[in-house]
């Protein structure tokens, strides 16, 4: 049998009131080395040794293996129960509770996922049957064309004012294109099918239009911990204050002075906005 963990023994002063937080909204701006997957660590060890049903507790970080060696770490810490934390990266968490809720906005749950490679398929057939292509037309490239329909999804920005500001160089081509997302959309929901985007813009729809399935998952998760917060982008933040309406039990961790996913729409002012937010 474990030790009874001696927190304050293996933390300083700011790691120990961090992790000691149990209830309530918390902001940890960390840089680098200065412990902050070693916070999230004891956090979720000191919240089930505090008597928190791992179930409640969930995990979100940027990389699925991020979170499998947190709470494998935590397991260390205390017991074999961290291992029922749920944890996992954004896109991988929307998957699962999807294909359970998903039938409340017309998926079944046996949706397929798509990657880049797919949606430049179904978009260069779009293309052609739209006749939007062909050897003397000179519409934008099929990447750019997925770079910008991405973009407004990730930015929550219309489309169209996407291209004004960022391809004002294509804008004489925008009726074409916002076109294109429209039988884009539709192609995707008539054959069951969600990109990366579709996967987070439906997780906070799940939660902004369905009631019931929002009450559900903020008592069901009542301790929400964010790694890598200045990496999240509008939605993400949206999704994370929507799932804690019913708790504010929040601890995000974020740097910054660090952020790798502004191509892909990362605010970093997440966490400037984070104590208006809660």
């Amino acid at each position: 049998m474990n030790p009874q963990p001696t927190y304050q023994d293996a933390l300083n002063d700011a790691q120990y009131q961090a992790v000691a937080h149990t209830d309530g909204p918390v902001l940890v701006i960390a840089g680098a080395g200065s412990g902050k997957t070693r916070t999230l660590v004891y956090r979720v060890a000191h919240l089930i040794d505090s008597g928190v049903n791992p179930e409640s507790i969930l995990l979100l970080t940027f990389t699925r293996k991020a979170s499998q060696e947190m709470l494998c770490r935590a397991g260390v810490i205390l017991n074999d129960s961290c291992s029922r934390v749920t944890g996992g990266t954004f896109h991988g968490v929307a998957n699962m509770l999807l294909r359970r809720h998903g039938s409340h906005l017309g998926f079944g749950s046996s949706f397929t996922i798509i990657d880049r490679a797919d949606a430049e398929g179904i978009i260069n057939l779009l293309k052609s049957s739209l006749e939007l292509s062909g050897p003397k037309k000179q519409f934008p490239s099929t990447r750019a064309v997925i770079n910008m329909i991405s973009g407004s999804v990730n930015k929550v920005l219309p489309l169209e004012d996407l291209i004004f500001d960022q391809y004002n160089h294509l804008s004489e081509f925008t009726d074409d294109i916002l076109l294109l997302q429209k039988h884009y959309q539709e192609f995707k929901f008539d054959h069951g099918l969600m990109d990366y985007d579709d996967l987070l813009v439906n997780w906070k729809r799940l939660l902004a239009e369905v009631p019931e399935v929002r009450e559900e998952i903020s008592l069901r998760y009542r301790y929400i911990m964010v790694d890598e917060y200045q990496d999240t982008n509008l939605v993400q933040a949206d999704i994370v204050r929507l799932a804690a309406y019913r708790h504010d039990n929040v601890m995000v961790v974020g740097d910054d002075s660090h952020s790798i996913y502004s191509f892909r729409g990362a605010e970093f002012y997440n966490n400037m906005r984070f104590p208006e937010t809660f």
